[in-house]
């Protein structure tokens, strides 16, 4: 089947359909350390502030001064650049760019699009799964080479590449799956995407974060932190 263009549901639909039809794959281990710190004190040493260190600081300060704002001002601008969307019938919480709007379309429960361009969007599907935790699916290796496999079966995939992938625990421990990957296609061209999945009350929650990376028009790094931020935003409210 050719893909017509990209969208957040069609991305959704595929992910609700590998959860029905894989099987679970075996737990990640996540190492620990077990290396500790120590720090020893010495009231024998001469006193650590010494004419050296005093004159390197004098010579960072204006650096940290300058360097200090500009740090300070760039979380206030994502701040006011994001807004806190929750759906308490569903019972999930994002953030969305302020400026984007929410458009109603069919199988999804929530559809946020970019209005200088329709095809940027965040969108978010809940479908109702025999899972207990997303864990039970596989882990999210296993995830993400499953939605690459499929990926690279459509007719109009040039190319399809995992960039990242990760787990990090949501509101009471939650399991939750974070993607990012590159898709070129004949429709629509490069795209990058960020998603992230989690499983709570017997009910599969699924992110799709899709904008258009073209050479001509690459996604630019502030708009790559803010779209991330809306990644690492996804959570449950139960």
């Amino acid at each position: 089947m050719v893909l017509k263009t990209f969208s957040t549901l069609s991305h959704n639909t595929l992910f609700h359909r590998l959860i029905h039809t894989s099987s679970s794959s075996s737990p990640i281990l996540i190492p620990k350390s077990t290396s500790p710190i120590c720090i020893h004190h010495s009231h024998k040493h001469t006193p650590s502030f010494t004419k050296r260190k005093l004159n390197l600081s004098l010579l960072l300060t204006p650096f940290i001064w300058t360097v200090l704002p500009n740090a300070l001002l760039l979380a206030q601008e994502l701040t006011t650049e994001l807004q806190r969307y929750t759906d308490s019938k569903e019972g999930f919480t994002l953030l969305t760019p302020s400026s984007w709007t929410k458009v109603d379309k069919a199988g999804a429960t929530a559809l946020f699009q970019d209005p200088n361009m329709g095809s940027n969007n965040i969108g978010v599907v809940v479908n109702p799964v025999r899972l207990v935790t997303l864990g039970d699916f596989g882990t999210p290796q296993f995830v993400a080479d499953k939605l690459l496999q499929v990926e690279r079966r459509k007719e109009s995939t040039k190319e399809a590449e995992v960039i990242t992938v990760a787990e990090r625990s949501g509101k009471g421990g939650l399991q939750v799956y974070e993607f990012e990957y590159k898709i070129d296609s004949t429709r629509g061209g490069i795209k990058r995407i960020f998603s992230a999945a989690f499983v709570a009350s017997k009910k599969i929650y699924f992110l799709n974060i899709i904008h258009s990376d073209n050479p001509e028009n690459p996604l630019d790094p502030n708009k790559r932190m803010i779209l991330e931020q809306v990644l690492h935003s996804f959570d449950s409210t139960t």
